[in-house]
């Protein structure tokens, strides 16, 4: 039904992140849906109307799946990957075309302010950097990765000294 993510090395080297609030809000869209299809069809047969009539339930029945699969597929594929070479960001759309590795060389400093973004500020001459929203993520997958980035970049500074 939903091809799966690939089978990893070393899994135990590797931190993942998926879209799980994202998840949550396409499970509960799905429901809705399903449940309004449902509700069509219940009151379409009991108002003896013609059996074409019946087919509108299947509008929200098409919706429903949809969305169950946007949610399985949010759950699934990760959105940040924190692994020892750097971090992975995955984009919704296309991630096998459209992947961002940021290795731990080029990261300067990274933070997660207020509006749950996580800022990256990668190490060169001007100042630049990459802005990624944490918002697909659930709140304690935020504190996680935190947690992570501080852990990593306080290791950074260690080896640096």
């Amino acid at each position: 039904m939903v091809s799966g993510p690939k089978s990893i090395n070393e899994p135990h080297k590797e931190i993942r992140f998926t879209r799980g609030a994202q998840a949550s809000l396409f499970g509960i869209l799905a429901a809705v849906s399903g449940g309004s299809s449902i509700f069509l069809l219940i009151f379409s047969l009991n108002t003896g109307t013609t059996p074409l009539a019946c087919l509108w339930a299947l509008a929200p029945a098409s919706i429903s799946l949809i969305f169950f699969r946007l949610s399985l597929r949010c759950i699934r594929h990760a959105y940040l990957i924190m692994t020892p070479i750097g971090i992975e960001i995955f984009p919704f759309f296309k991630p096998q075309d459209n992947l961002r590795v940021i290795y731990w060389s080029e990261i300067s400093q990274v933070e997660i302010d207020q509006s749950n973004r996580l800022l990256i500020h990668l190490s060169g001459d001007p100042p630049s950097g990459i802005i990624a929203s944490l918002k697909p993520l659930l709140s304690r997958q935020r504190d996680l990765l935190a947690e992570a980035i501080d852990g990593r970049m306080s290791q950074g500074t260690e080896k640096r000294e």
